[in-house]
């Protein structure tokens, strides 16, 4: 598949024509209160829909309770295994890279600044660790898990926003393209999934071809269930950089609110880091994994850990060499990568379990062996 300018032009006047339909309807009839408070009790794929929920609600709900058809379930419990393998890198590139990247889109960085609940960087780091949990449970995609539902909530937040900025014409269409436009769900597609591989790949993590090929194709059946016309995107890891280079050149750049994004999000961290002394390092692994140029945009503060921080991969080289000689390093490793993603996550939660609601307003102003490590992954090489 080949993208060009005016390929993506096209994308960015589309949204999501089911979820824009449901969530217009159920603005217009006063039902938003409603569906948020009944969805609460909905966590599960399979439970019951609670009595008097909406009807348009419920036809969305039951139109997008299941996986795209062409699911490859196989290729799904690959991408499941190269999680549990590397899921505290994976962690790593989502908060110090993947969201970063989003702030360094002066447009997106705009769109996140303009609701309530995306000003703060723990409920979007947390909503976005425990969705990536969800999506990588054995049981993601039947009955009783998680994930499914918190995809369809995901699904009409986004609509929920497109929503809010063009009818309170607090968005230069024109200029912008519509908000959460095909375009950018792309793009955020490939935040989430080949600039995670990058990263991991920066670090001198260890990835097989079949586990980095696994991996995005998990997060392609994620923009699937998010809305993401499957027609556009990128169906293999070269047609991905080919697209992420030109998304990039096309948008990139300084913005105020990426900067003050990103100074929210260095903050947080350094709170969840104990004490002071390792703090900068915070800063230091986003300037690592983003590039010079990209942290200079967002402010990034460079420190004495900068230099420290381009180690890791050696020390990461060790402990793969542990976990490839010793079935219980491995084990151990797995184990301790489980316990920091989940004691993360507890700390951006604070214990508490993401509903992903529909915002009724803006803000005003704004034990398991992982894929045999054979045929190493080398990233796509760059296209513009």
């Amino acid at each position: 598949m080949t993208y060009t300018d005016a390929s993506l032009d096209a994308l960015r006047r589309t949204g999501d024509e089911l979820a824009d339909a449901t969530v217009a309807e159920l603005f217009a009839r006063g039902e938003v209160g409603t569906f948020n408070t009944l969805m609460r009790y909905v966590s599960t794929a399979g439970a019951p829909l609670p009595d008097g929920l909406p009807d348009v609600a419920r036809e969305y709900l039951e139109a997008t309770r299941t996986p795209p058809c062409w699911v490859d379930w196989a290729e799904m419990e690959k991408a499941r295994l190269f999680f549990i393998d590397n899921n505290v890198h994976i962690s790593t590139a989502l908060s110090f890279a993947s969201m970063p990247a989003c702030y360094v889109v002066p447009h997106v960085a705009k769109l996140l600044s303009a609701s309530h609940g995306l000003k703060y960087p723990s409920k979007r780091m947390a909503e976005t660790g425990q969705f990536t949990v969800h999506l990588m449970q054995p049981d993601a995609f039947e009955a009783g898990s998680r994930f499914i539902p918190a995809a369809q909530k995901v699904r009409l937040l986004h609509a929920s926003i497109r929503h809010h900025l063009t009818r309170e014409n607090h968005w230069d269409t024109a200029t912008l393209g519509t908000p959460i436009c095909q375009e950018d769900m792309i793009g955020g597609q490939m935040f989430f999934s080949l600039l995670v591989l990058d990263s991991l790949h920066r670090l001198g993590i260890h990835m097989s071809t079949e586990g980095a090929e696994a991996y995005y194709y998990a997060w392609r059946v994620v923009g699937a269930m998010l809305g993401v016309d499957q027609d556009a995107v990128p169906r293999t890891l070269d047609e991905a950089r080919h697209f992420l280079d030109l998304y990039m050149v096309r948008h990139m750049g300084p913005s105020e609110e990426g900067a003050q994004l990103t100074e929210q999000l260095t903050d947080l961290y350094e709170e969840v880091v104990p004490g002071t002394f390792f703090d900068p390092i915070v800063s230091a692994l986003i300037r690592h994994l983003i590039g010079d140029t990209c942290a200079d945009w967002l402010q990034v503060p460079r420190t004495s850990w900068d230099t420290v921080v381009k180690a890791v991969p050696h020390l990461l080289g060790v402990l793969e060499t542990i976990e490839d000689r010793s079935p219980l390093g491995a084990w151990a490793l797995d184990r301790l990568g489980h316990l920091t993603t989940v004691l993360e996550l507890s700390s951006l939660t604070r214990g508490r379990v993401m509903h992903y609601a529909i915002p009724e307003t803006l803000k005003k102003d704004y034990g398991i062996t992982g894929v045999p490590r054979t045929r190493r992954w080398t990233p796509p090489a760059p296209t513009v």
